[in-house]
């Protein structure tokens, strides 16, 4: 065998290891759902289709900003993902990438994407954008992760910024449509977050961060998972009259949310029952829902009446 095809071989291998050690620094399946806020919006924004290359642009900068985000999460919780069956095989926990890579990844994609916004789209997209880095950074990460059970609501007010990214690269301002929507991701996130720290409740109990799933009753946060499911579908109704939205959303708004409730009170009466309550159900429906009502907010402005 030719050493050199074999050393060849082994190199090409270690550079895509390491290739997907830095895409998964990004968390890409929190990705997919920066895509499926940003762009209904931008349709929404436009009452049509926007133009793509803004669309491409925007995705381009709102997708290194969160990568960014995710890469200084890590960064920062490495310690207590060594703990954590979840997160025990991210490349700062097995050593694919250094403490010190990671943290000069995250801070060119930091920068990178806030003058790539800044030059493709407008400055107050730019400016949301690294609002957003530093709430989840700072507030989330930092601030209120390892010291309250209400990290999460808070926290997950960094994950509202892609609406507010999106609008505002088309419109180059904001209304009370993105404002709207920016309350519903809040008010989505704990009843989709917290059935997942239900799930790994053990996980947050070894790496003593006390995630509201982990140091309360499963009824108890069944309740919580109930109260803000229900606000979040009373926010989205509100989206009808505000930005005029037709048959599509209006249905998919009743009848998703609808679901989304129920699958909150199924968790709910199982855990007060004292059965197994099934969290991932709720975590995965919340997905679901929020996917389904974006996608309707995507077809609502194109259909002709």
């Amino acid at each position: 065998m030719d050493i050199s095809t074999t050393t060849m071989g082994r190199t090409d291998r270690s550079i895509g290891r390491t290739i997907r050690a830095y895409v998964a620094l990004t968390k890409p399946r929190v990705l997919e759902l920066l895509l499926v806020t940003t762009v209904p919006v931008m349709i929404l924004a436009q009452g049509g289709l926007p133009n793509l290359w803004l669309v491409l642009a925007t995705v381009i900068g709102g997708s290194a900003s969160a990568g960014s985000a995710a890469a200084f999460n890590m960064y920062i919780d490495r310690d207590i993902d060594a703990h954590m069956q979840r997160t025990e095989n991210r490349p700062l926990v097995t050593g694919e990438v250094s403490p010190r890579g990671a943290l000069i990844f995250a801070w060119t994609l930091a920068f990178g994407s806030t003058i790539w916004l800044a030059l493709t789209t407008n400055w107050l997209a730019a400016a949301l954008s690294a609002a957003a880095i530093f709430f989840y950074v700072v507030i989330y990460t930092m601030l209120l992760k390892r010291r309250t059970e209400q990290n999460i609501v808070w926290g997950g007010i960094a994950g509202c910024f892609p609406v507010l990214i999106g609008w505002s690269a088309v419109t180059g301002s904001l209304t009370w449509t993105p404002v709207i929507l920016f309350v519903l991701v809040f008010l989505w996130t704990p009843p989709h977050y917290w059935p997942l720290s239900m799930k790994y409740k053990d996980d947050y109990d070894e790496a003593d961060v006390p995630m509201l799933g982990a140091t309360r009753s499963g009824s108890q946060v069944g309740l919580q998972v109930i109260l803000y499911a229900w606000a979040t579908v009373v926010t989205s109704l509100l989206l009808i009259p505000v930005a005029s939205m037709g048959i599509v959303y209006t249905a998919s708004a009743v009848v998703f949310g609808g679901w989304f409730i129920y699958e909150s009170h199924v968790l709910y009466n199982r855990a007060v029952r004292g059965t197994e309550p099934r969290p991932m159900r709720v975590f995965h429906a919340s997905i679901t829902y929020l996917t389904l009502l974006f996608v309707a907010i995507a077809i609502d402005p194109l259909l002709p009446f």
